[in-house]
Protein backbone atom coordinates (compact mmCIF):
# COMPACT_ATOMS: atom_id res chain seq x y z
CA UNK A 1 0.00 0.00 0.00
CA UNK A 2 1.40 3.37 -0.94
CA UNK A 3 1.65 5.87 1.90
CA UNK A 4 0.73 9.55 1.77
CA UNK A 5 3.26 12.15 0.62
CA UNK A 6 3.58 13.41 4.20
CA UNK A 7 4.03 10.44 6.53
CA UNK A 8 1.54 9.93 9.36
CA UNK A 9 3.00 10.59 12.79
CA UNK A 10 2.69 8.12 15.65
CA UNK A 11 3.33 9.49 19.12
CA UNK A 12 4.52 7.03 21.77
CA UNK A 13 3.28 7.92 25.24
CA UNK A 14 5.11 6.57 28.28
CA UNK A 15 1.79 5.52 29.82
CA UNK A 16 0.47 3.58 26.83
CA UNK A 17 1.35 1.70 23.66
CA UNK A 18 1.95 3.43 20.36
CA UNK A 19 -0.76 4.51 17.96
CA UNK A 20 -0.02 4.99 14.25
CA UNK A 21 -1.46 4.64 10.79
CA UNK A 22 -1.02 1.28 9.09
CA UNK A 23 0.73 2.32 5.87
CA UNK A 24 4.34 3.15 5.05
CA UNK A 25 5.90 5.69 5.34
CA UNK A 26 5.41 6.20 9.07
CA UNK A 27 7.16 8.49 11.56
CA UNK A 28 7.34 7.59 15.25
CA UNK A 29 8.50 9.99 17.93
CA UNK A 30 8.83 10.27 21.66
CA UNK A 31 10.35 13.11 23.67
CA UNK A 32 12.67 14.30 20.89
CA UNK A 33 13.64 10.85 19.61
CA UNK A 34 12.43 10.17 16.07
CA UNK A 35 12.12 7.15 13.81
CA UNK A 36 11.53 8.38 10.28
CA UNK A 37 12.07 6.95 6.79
CA UNK A 38 15.49 7.34 5.23
CA UNK A 39 15.45 10.03 2.52
CA UNK A 40 17.75 10.81 -0.40
CA UNK A 41 18.80 14.04 1.30
CA UNK A 42 20.32 11.97 4.14
CA UNK A 43 23.13 10.84 1.82
CA UNK A 44 25.78 13.23 3.12
CA UNK A 45 24.94 12.68 6.77
CA UNK A 46 24.75 8.89 6.30
CA UNK A 47 28.19 8.82 4.63
CA UNK A 48 29.68 10.98 7.40
CA UNK A 49 28.25 8.72 10.10
CA UNK A 50 29.38 5.51 8.45
CA UNK A 51 32.90 6.87 7.95
CA UNK A 52 33.18 8.25 11.49
CA UNK A 53 31.87 5.00 12.99
CA UNK A 54 33.84 2.51 10.88
CA UNK A 55 35.65 1.07 13.90
CA UNK A 56 32.51 1.27 16.09
CA UNK A 57 30.04 -0.51 13.79
CA UNK A 58 32.30 -2.19 11.21
CA UNK A 59 32.91 -5.42 13.17
CA UNK A 60 29.13 -6.00 13.28
CA UNK A 61 28.14 -4.96 9.74
CA UNK A 62 26.55 -7.57 7.50
CA UNK A 63 28.37 -8.50 4.30
CA UNK A 64 27.50 -10.39 1.13
CA UNK A 65 29.00 -13.89 0.97
CA UNK A 66 30.79 -15.01 -2.21
CA UNK A 67 28.37 -16.34 -4.77
CA UNK A 68 25.38 -14.43 -3.41
CA UNK A 69 24.75 -12.88 -6.81
CA UNK A 70 24.08 -9.51 -5.18
CA UNK A 71 26.03 -6.28 -5.14
CA UNK A 72 26.42 -3.86 -2.22
CA UNK A 73 23.91 -1.01 -2.45
CA UNK A 74 24.96 2.61 -2.62
CA UNK A 75 22.86 5.02 -0.58
CA UNK A 76 20.37 6.09 -3.30
CA UNK A 77 19.60 2.46 -4.11
CA UNK A 78 19.35 1.65 -0.41
CA UNK A 79 16.74 4.38 0.06
CA UNK A 80 14.77 3.17 -2.96
CA UNK A 81 14.93 -0.41 -1.70
CA UNK A 82 13.68 0.54 1.76
CA UNK A 83 10.87 2.56 0.21
CA UNK A 84 9.80 -0.35 -2.00
CA UNK A 85 10.03 -2.95 0.76
CA UNK A 86 8.28 -0.66 3.23
CA UNK A 87 5.33 -0.19 0.93
CA UNK A 88 5.33 -3.92 0.31
CA UNK A 89 5.25 -4.62 4.04
CA UNK A 90 8.42 -6.73 4.31
CA UNK A 91 10.90 -4.21 5.80
CA UNK A 92 10.63 -1.01 7.86
CA UNK A 93 13.83 0.98 7.36
CA UNK A 94 13.99 3.95 9.72
CA UNK A 95 16.56 6.63 10.31
CA UNK A 96 17.09 7.14 14.03
CA UNK A 97 17.07 10.91 14.51
CA UNK A 98 16.91 13.65 17.13
CA UNK A 99 14.45 16.53 16.93
CA UNK A 100 16.37 19.60 18.03
CA UNK A 101 13.71 22.31 17.81
CA UNK A 102 10.81 20.69 19.67
CA UNK A 103 8.47 20.75 16.67
CA UNK A 104 6.40 17.60 16.22
CA UNK A 105 4.81 18.05 12.81
CA UNK A 106 5.48 15.42 10.16
CA UNK A 107 7.55 17.75 7.97
CA UNK A 108 9.73 18.93 10.86
CA UNK A 109 10.29 15.40 12.16
CA UNK A 110 11.08 14.22 8.63
CA UNK A 111 14.02 16.64 8.61
CA UNK A 112 15.38 15.68 12.05
CA UNK A 113 19.14 14.96 11.85
CA UNK A 114 19.87 11.25 11.80
CA UNK A 115 22.20 9.63 14.33
CA UNK A 116 21.73 5.98 13.35
CA UNK A 117 19.27 3.44 11.97
CA UNK A 118 16.65 0.98 13.17
CA UNK A 119 15.49 -1.66 10.70
CA UNK A 120 12.69 -4.18 11.05
CA UNK A 121 13.53 -6.81 8.45
CA UNK A 122 12.22 -10.15 7.28
CA UNK A 123 8.60 -9.42 8.12
CA UNK A 124 6.91 -12.78 7.60
CA UNK A 125 3.18 -13.28 7.47
CA UNK A 126 1.12 -16.46 7.36
CA UNK A 127 1.55 -18.80 10.30
CA UNK A 128 4.76 -17.10 11.51
CA UNK A 129 3.96 -13.36 11.92
CA UNK A 130 7.54 -12.51 12.86
CA UNK A 131 10.40 -10.13 12.10
CA UNK A 132 13.93 -9.24 13.18
CA UNK A 133 15.10 -5.85 14.50
CA UNK A 134 18.57 -4.46 13.83
CA UNK A 135 20.09 -1.14 14.87
CA UNK A 136 23.19 1.03 15.05
CA UNK A 137 23.88 4.46 16.52
CA UNK A 138 26.62 7.04 16.16
CA UNK A 139 29.24 6.41 18.85
CA UNK A 140 29.04 10.07 19.86
CA UNK A 141 25.38 9.49 20.81
CA UNK A 142 25.87 6.06 22.41
CA UNK A 143 25.23 5.46 26.08
CA UNK A 144 22.38 7.97 26.30
CA UNK A 145 19.49 5.50 26.12
CA UNK A 146 18.52 6.43 22.56
CA UNK A 147 18.86 2.92 21.12
CA UNK A 148 16.78 0.99 23.70
CA UNK A 149 14.06 3.63 23.45
CA UNK A 150 14.07 3.53 19.64
CA UNK A 151 13.89 -0.27 19.59
CA UNK A 152 11.03 -0.17 22.10
CA UNK A 153 9.17 2.31 19.87
CA UNK A 154 9.70 0.10 16.82
CA UNK A 155 8.64 -3.03 18.71
CA UNK A 156 5.42 -1.40 19.96
CA UNK A 157 4.60 -0.38 16.39
CA UNK A 158 5.24 -3.93 15.15
CA UNK A 159 3.02 -5.50 17.77
CA UNK A 160 0.23 -2.93 17.90
CA UNK A 161 -0.02 -1.77 14.28
CA UNK A 162 1.68 -4.34 12.07
CA UNK A 163 0.18 -7.14 14.15
CA UNK A 164 3.26 -9.34 14.52
CA UNK A 165 3.47 -12.13 17.05
CA UNK A 166 7.24 -12.53 17.46
CA UNK A 167 10.24 -10.20 17.25
CA UNK A 168 13.89 -11.22 17.33
CA UNK A 169 17.15 -9.35 17.94
CA UNK A 170 20.21 -11.33 16.86
CA UNK A 171 23.58 -10.20 18.23
CA UNK A 172 27.15 -11.40 17.90
CA UNK A 173 28.25 -12.85 21.27
CA UNK A 174 31.22 -10.45 21.30
CA UNK A 175 29.06 -7.33 20.90
CA UNK A 176 28.77 -6.26 24.52
CA UNK A 177 27.08 -2.87 23.96
CA UNK A 178 24.27 -4.43 21.91
CA UNK A 179 23.76 -7.05 24.59
CA UNK A 180 23.25 -4.23 27.08
CA UNK A 181 20.51 -2.81 24.85
CA UNK A 182 18.47 -6.02 25.05
CA UNK A 183 19.22 -6.30 28.76
CA UNK A 184 17.58 -2.90 29.27
CA UNK A 185 14.64 -4.05 27.17
CA UNK A 186 14.29 -7.27 29.16
CA UNK A 187 13.90 -9.59 26.18
CA UNK A 188 14.20 -13.33 26.64
CA UNK A 189 17.42 -15.06 25.61
CA UNK A 190 16.49 -17.98 23.38
CA UNK A 191 19.89 -19.41 22.53
CA UNK A 192 22.81 -19.44 20.12
CA UNK A 193 22.20 -19.62 16.37
CA UNK A 194 25.42 -21.06 14.87
CA UNK A 195 26.88 -19.45 11.72
CA UNK A 196 23.66 -17.50 11.28
CA UNK A 197 24.71 -14.36 9.35
CA UNK A 198 27.60 -13.26 7.16
CA UNK A 199 29.28 -10.48 9.17
CA UNK A 200 32.49 -8.64 8.32
CA UNK A 201 33.38 -11.33 5.78
CA UNK A 202 32.60 -14.45 7.83
CA UNK A 203 29.66 -16.65 8.78
CA UNK A 204 29.13 -15.82 12.45
CA UNK A 205 27.24 -17.21 15.43
CA UNK A 206 24.54 -15.00 16.94
CA UNK A 207 22.77 -14.87 20.27
CA UNK A 208 19.01 -14.66 19.77
CA UNK A 209 16.76 -12.54 21.99
CA UNK A 210 13.00 -12.77 21.60
CA UNK A 211 9.78 -11.05 22.55
CA UNK A 212 6.43 -12.63 21.68
CA UNK A 213 3.02 -11.03 21.96
CA UNK A 214 2.30 -13.14 25.04
CA UNK A 215 5.48 -11.92 26.73
CA UNK A 216 4.88 -8.21 26.18
CA UNK A 217 4.63 -5.88 29.16
CA UNK A 218 1.04 -4.84 29.91
CA UNK A 219 1.50 -1.27 28.64
CA UNK A 220 4.03 -1.97 25.92
CA UNK A 221 7.79 -1.94 25.47
CA UNK A 222 8.34 1.80 25.76
CA UNK A 223 6.29 2.16 28.92
CA UNK A 224 8.17 -0.74 30.55
CA UNK A 225 11.55 0.70 29.57
CA UNK A 226 10.82 4.16 30.91
CA UNK A 227 9.32 2.77 34.10
CA UNK A 228 12.38 0.58 34.69
CA UNK A 229 14.71 3.53 34.09
CA UNK A 230 12.92 5.56 36.76
CA UNK A 231 13.13 2.75 39.31
CA UNK A 232 16.78 1.86 38.71
CA UNK A 233 19.95 3.59 37.63
CA UNK A 234 19.62 6.25 34.93
CA UNK A 235 18.96 4.97 31.41
CA UNK A 236 21.86 7.10 30.22
CA UNK A 237 24.62 4.93 31.67
CA UNK A 238 27.73 5.20 29.53
CA UNK A 239 27.92 1.68 28.16
CA UNK A 240 27.46 2.34 24.45
CA UNK A 241 25.03 0.96 21.88
CA UNK A 242 26.33 0.14 18.40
Amino acid sequence: MNGPSVPPVATARASSTMVAGPSWPVILHHDGLVLRPLRARDAGRWAELRTANRDWTGPWDSTLPPGSGEEPLDFPRLVRRYRRLGRGGSTLGWALALSEDGRTGARALGRAPMIGQVTVAGITRGAAQLASIGYWVDERHAGRGHTPRAVAMAADFCFDVVGLHRLEICIRPENGPSHRVVAKLGWRYEGLRPRYLHIAGHWCDHDVYVRTAEERPPHGELARLLSASRRATPLTSHDGEP
